[in-house]
């Protein structure tokens, strides 16, 4: 069967980027549509694109469309990486939270930032989820955008899409932990998205979770020689307390549990500050921007490094595709509702955990109950997600501040009501729900 991609999003620089290095590698014959609201950040992702392939002589066929549904039609794949109103509206997130003392490192996932960046995110990917199943229905869904777990909870409530929610955090960790071990290691790791609990460590067939703790005393007494952000010293705490590798390090572990951060304390540091600067990854984000657009506009060669493979969000869905195509029943970290392959955790929320990829898509694989201490880890921010999804739906002001509660950042009802308000008003453009 001849391919037909379709990367919604595509303005996402490095993820356009990397897949695209993928798709060249393998030498087959595809379909590749990139779909952009943005015209600037669509022609730039088409420009550079196009060079790729005509420097390879690749035989993918490319088109570009600011708009979806002239490229659904007769698509084999569906590859979601959009975030509405991209890195201004994300800084908003994150800002205005800082005016009341509460500091983000990242805020796309949990805290104020990343509940706000659901009421954005949510209704637009309902409506690219409705295009889906009404112009390429059999296609595979996979969606990267976050906060993955309310945004896969809110297309699959609002469409009963078969969306799957796709992240390298967790493959990202196994391989930090193959470092930490020296040695491969096979693993179990449940939990929801940017808070998945590596409860099995292996190494041929030998329980490496007290090795594990072993060195988070050692890192742990480290702390005042080392700094705390390169030692993700909170991550390797939580372990020693849990008995469990929590991923994605502290850079996302501290933001779900902000009552041990307030005012963005963090060992002599300050989150998203000095410790994992926001700033920083924004800046970041601008200059590869900035740089992807110079690139695609130049008439010189592209360097070699554009054609490698590289490390980053696209680097599974190209095996996870070929695995199902092939019935080959790989396995991998994937975001999917739960039937009940963790028994102790809510019905239908959606959990991050090991899925098989076979010729009938992806299936979530039976796991043993987690631990009461980690199921206490989870359950507030599994209502915390429903609570959102709700607010995101209805345009809901007042479930937007019981998120707000439940989510722990705040210090008062008052500051909830102010700090909902003001991010209400300062991202009305892209929340039409909040306007009925």
């Amino acid at each position: 069967m001849k391919e037909k991609f379709v990367l919604i999003g595509a303005g996402s620089a490095m993820f356009t980027r990397g897949m695209v290095a993928d798709l060249i590698q393998r030498g087959e014959e595809c379909d590749l549509a990139l779909v952009d609201i943005d015209p600037e950040a669509l022609a730039v992702a088409e420009g550079l694109t196009r060079k790729m392939i005509e420097a390879r002589k690749s035989p993918i066929t490319l088109s570009a469309s600011l708009d979806r549904r002239d490229v659904l039609p007769g698509a084999t794949a569906v590859i979601c990486t959009i975030g509405v109103g991209g890195r201004r509206a994300w800084e908003q997130d994150v800002f205005i939270p800082r005016k009341y003392g509460i500091y983000q490192p990242v805020g796309d996932s949990v805290m104020p930032g990343g509940t706000s960046r659901a009421l954005r995110m949510i209704p637009s990917m309902v409506a690219i989820a409705e295009d889906v199943l009404d112009l390429a229905p059999n296609a595979l869904f996979f969606n990267y955008g976050n906060p993955l777990g309310p945004v896969c909870r809110g297309v699959r409530k609002a469409t009963g899409a078969n969306m799957v929610g796709l992240c390298h955090g967790v493959f990202h960790v196994a391989h930090f932990l193959s470092h930490v071990l020296g040695a491969q290691i096979d693993y179990t790791a449940v939990g929801m998205n940017h808070l998945t609990w590596f409860t099995e460590v292996e190494i041929d067939g030998r329980d490496a979770m007290p090795q594990l703790i072993r060195i988070a005393d050692e890192k742990i007494a480290q702390l005042g020689q080392s700094a705390p952000d390169e030692l993700n010293i909170f991550t390797w705490q939580m372990m020693k307390l849990f008995g469990a590798f929590p991923a994605v390090l502290d850079r996302h572990i501290t933001e779900f549990f902000p009552q041990f951060f307030r005012s963005g304390d963090y060992y002599g540091k300050k989150l998203g500050v000095d410790a994992f600067s926001f700033e920083g990854t924004i800046a970041g984000g601008d200059a590869i921007f900035d740089e992807m657009k110079e690139v695609a506009a130049s008439k010189e060669p592209l360097a070699e490094e554009f054609f490698k493979r590289i490390g980053g969000e696209h680097e599974q869905v190209m095996e996870i595709i070929e695995s199902i195509r092939t019935d080959a029943g790989r396995v991998y970290s994937a975001n999917l509702p739960n039937t009940g392959q963790v028994p102790n955790l809510p019905m239908d929320a959606i959990i991050e955990g090991p899925a098989i990829a076979d010729r009938s898509g992806m299936h979530p694989i039976a796991q043993r109950p987690l631990s009461a201490g980690i199921v206490g880890t989870l359950a507030t921010r599994l209502a915390w997600v429903e609570t959102t999804v709700e607010a995101a739906l209805q345009g809901s002001r007042d479930k937007f501040i019981q998120a707000l509660v439940l989510d722990g950042a705040v210090e008062s009802m008052e500051i909830a009501e102010k700090l909902a308000d003001e991010l209400l008003a300062a991202q009305a453009e892209y929340l039409p729900q909040f306007r009925q």
